[in-house]
């Protein structure tokens, strides 16, 4: 009977040491964790979990500052309070950028600071992206007038490393956006076919007269900058994931239009250039009297200011996720329009221009069918990032009267 007591007396201090072990180790493991140590990562280090940023997080960059897009980006985040480092070529150049420095004195909650820096100098960004929450990238420093398609191609994919290097480098940035094309997303399909962001310019590829490949850059300028825009989202998505600190989305505008900031955004061969033509009597495609393009075609009309919006909204919105995409396009069936159409609309909103071009008609009738492409909707950025748009009629009563106000006309 002593012995078995004593083997009960045994059992219960062997559990009463071994509870004890348990309560140290877990109490010491509580203590460790309150210290930031051995607690468990609930990401790896290659995933982000971006919620969007805010005016609040820090400073947003934006480089093509002074051109058409970028200058409607830097205004719409002073709007909404932002402190933006615009990145410009030359800061001495008062011609391009006066009007984004005089926006300053335009009572915006948020401010503007310029930085020089040139996509062809490797690292110029580093200082302009330094501590910035976001990056929107509407700059090209060689877009579609170059002598060559590989110069093309060169221009608007080579050199962008550079910035997404420099967005790397800063480590403080979250979303960094991307002013890609509808280039990117286009490709031959039937007439009335209505693209998506799940299209891609390489889709389709046996049905297209030139084949958007890479073999073909250097062949065709209007492959090479396709496939520089559609390449160079690839490339972003990329490199984001493998960071894991940031976040691309890419916005892909097509016929951007609305009213100009300055004389210099009356950039040749541009849609709102042929707006101004058309306002000056010019038939689609002829400048001067000269022909250098058909006369016909499938206006689908988008706001500059819409665009730059969707920008904003791109580096803010919790739905936009890493590899978005959000074609920047008409809202609805307004804003696509034939060059007659967009003539008789032009003649509504301007009744006191007595000659408006179009294009060459006969007996009331396009003398040539336009072919019925690319047909495509913002949808997407209305549900996601919950953009809203102008009419067609205040997109193309502001671009004409910008015409005016700018003596362009």
């Amino acid at each position: 009977m002593f012995e078995i007591n004593i083997i009960w007396v045994l059992l219960v201090v062997i559990a009463v040491i071994w509870i004890g072990l348990d309560l140290i180790q877990y109490m010491s493991k509580g203590i460790n964790q309150e210290k930031g140590e051995e607690r468990p990562s609930p990401q790896s280090d290659t995933e982000v979990s971006v919620t969007g940023i805010t005016k609040n997080d820090g400073p947003v960059a934006v480089t093509g500052a002074s051109g058409y897009i970028g200058s409607r980006v830097v205004e719409d985040l002073m709007q909404q309070g932002y402190e933006v480092h615009a990145c410009v070529r030359d800061k001495s150049n008062g011609k391009k950028i006066d009007h984004l420095l005089n926006l300053n004195g335009q009572g915006l909650e948020g401010s503007v600071q310029l930085f020089e820096a040139d996509l062809l100098d490797p690292g110029s960004y580093d200082q302009a992206f330094s501590g910035c929450a976001g990056v929107i990238h509407a700059g090209a420093a060689l877009g579609f007038n170059r002598e060559t398609p590989q110069e093309v191609y060169d221009g608007c994919f080579t050199q962008n490393e550079h910035v997404v290097e420099s967005v790397k480098k800063a480590g403080t940035v979250k979303r960094f956006v991307f002013t890609s094309s509808f280039a990117a997303v286009g490709h031959p399909r039937e007439e009335g076919y209505v693209f998506s962001e799940k299209d891609w310019c390489g889709d389709n590829v046996e049905g297209y007269r030139g084949a958007w490949t890479e073999e073909n850059i250097s062949k065709n300028r209007d492959i090479a900058y396709a496939m520089a825009k559609a390449n160079t989202e690839k490339m972003i998505y990329k490199a984001a994931e493998e960071d894991g600190s940031f976040e691309a989305v890419s916005i892909n505008p097509l016929h951007v239009v609305g009213p100009l900031m300055t004389e210099n955004h009356n950039q040749f061969f541009s849609w709102q250039f042929f707006i101004g033509q058309l306002l000056k009597g010019e038939d689609f495609g002829y400048i001067n009297g000269k022909q250098l393009r058909g006369s016909t075609m499938l206006w689908n009309m988008v706001d500059v200011r819409d665009v730059a919006r969707a920008h904003r909204l791109g580096t803010e919105s919790p739905n936009a996720k890493n590899g978005s995409r959000y074609i920047l396009s008409a809202t609805d069936r307004s804003g696509e329009m034939f060059t007659w159409e967009l003539q008789a609309k032009l003649k509504e909103l301007f009744p006191e221009i007595e000659n408006i071009g179009g294009e060459e008609m006969e007996e009331g009738q396009p003398k040539e069918k336009t072919y019925d492409s690319p047909r495509s909707y913002c949808s997407l950025a209305i549900e996601e990032l919950g953009l809203s748009t102008y009419s067609i009629e205040e997109t193309l009563k502001g671009t004409g009267d910008s015409y005016r106000t700018l003596d362009l006309l």
